[in-house]
C-alpha cells in the first residue's frame, strides 16, 4: 500500500486523513503467471497499480497473430483510459508475465475519491499525462530504429524487465520472429 501512496505524493500533496481515505477505499488483488487480468470486449470499470510482477497490454492483428503493445512492471497504473473514461469495451488484453500483485481501485472509489479530496483530480491529470509522455517516448524511437537497435533500446530503457519475460512476447513488442530475436542476443552477448 505504500508504494502507492508514495506514488500518488509525487504528484500532490495529499494529508494523513486522505490518506487514510485512500487506503479504505482499494482492495489488494492478484493474478496468476499467465491469465489474464482483462479481456478485450469488456467494459473497464477499475484501474490497477501494479505492486508486484510483470503484465503486458496486448492484442490481436487481423491475421490472428498476438501482438504485445508494451510491458508495465512494478509502481506502475494500468488502465485503458479511452475505455474506461468512455465506457466502451476495451480492444487489448492484459496479461500477467508473471504472478501479480496489485491495488484495485473502482470506478465508484475513484469518483468518492475525486468528489472528496481537494487536488485528487489534478493528480490523476498529471499521472496520466505522464503515463502518456511515457508510452510515446518507448514507442517512438522503436519505429525508425532496426531490429538489433530496437532490443538495445528496450534493455537500455527496462532492464528489469528483458529477463523477466518470454522471448515470445519480447519478439512480438520488438516486431521480429524470436529466432530473429534470438540471433540478435547472441551476436551482442
Amino acid at each position: 500500500m505504500e508504494h502507492l501512496i508514495n506514488y500518488l505524493l509525487q504528484f500532490g500533496h495529499l494529508n494523513q486523513q486522505q490518506i487514510e481515505l485512500i487506503k479504505s477505499k482499494v482492495v489488494i488483488k492478484t493474478t496468476k503467471k499467465d491469465e489474464y487480468y482483462h479481456e478485450a470486449g469488456r467494459i473497464p470499470r477499475e484501474i490497477i497499480f501494479l505492486t508486484e510482477g510483470i503484465m503486458r497490454v496486448c492484442y490481436y492483428n487481423n491475421k490472428g497473430e498476438e501482438i504485445t503493445k508494451y510491458f508495465l512492471e512494478e509502481n506502475r497504473f494500468i488502465a485503458d483510459v479511452n475505455s474506461y473514461n468512455q465506457g466502451i469495451p476495451s480492444t487489448e488484453y492484459v496479461q500477467a508475465i508473471t504472478d501479480c500483485e496489485y491495488i484495485v481501485l473502482s470506478k465508484t472509489a475513484l469518483d468518492d475519491l475525486s468528489q472528496t479530496i481537494v487536488g485528487w483530480d489534478a493528480i490523476i491529470a498529471k499521472i496520466t499525462a505522464k503515463a502518456l509522455a511515457e508510452k510515446v517516448n518507448r514507442i517512438s524511437p522503436m519505429m525508425t530504429a532496426d531490429a538489433t537497435e530496437r532490443y538495445l533500446t528496450f534493455l537500455n530503457n527496462f532492464p528489469t524487465v528483458a529477463n523477466r519475460v518470454p522471448l515470445s512476447c519480447l519478439a512480438s513488442f520488438l516486431g521480429i520472429t524470436q529466432s530473429s530475436l534470438s540471433r540478435i542476443r547472441r551476436t551482442i552477448r
